[in-house]
């Protein structure tokens, strides 16, 4: 069936990194498996991996999520 094969076709302005390619394109050209986004502009896609090296050093060291001995999921705290 062809319905399934249809490939996705962008929007003018949406960015995103391709992690399999190494580079930002506009539009998604790549599997959404293989990319972050979408960025608003080319410069926030360009630093994409590094927002992401932050993002998961703050959830790293976040003491909400550490593992506890108990077992127990810890509290996310308010939502």
């Amino acid at each position: 069936m062809a319905l399934f094969k249809k490939r996705t076709e962008g929007k003018p302005g949406e960015w995103y990194y391709c992690l399999d390619h190494k580079k930002v394109e506009e539009g998604p050209e790549c599997p959404g498996k293989d990319r972050f986004g979408p960025y608003a502009s080319r410069e926030e896609a360009t630093h994409a991996m590094e927002s992401a090296r932050e993002r998961n050093l703050e959830w790293d060291t976040d003491p909400r999520w550490h593992d506890r001995d108990t077992g127990e999921t810890p509290d996310p705290g308010p939502r």
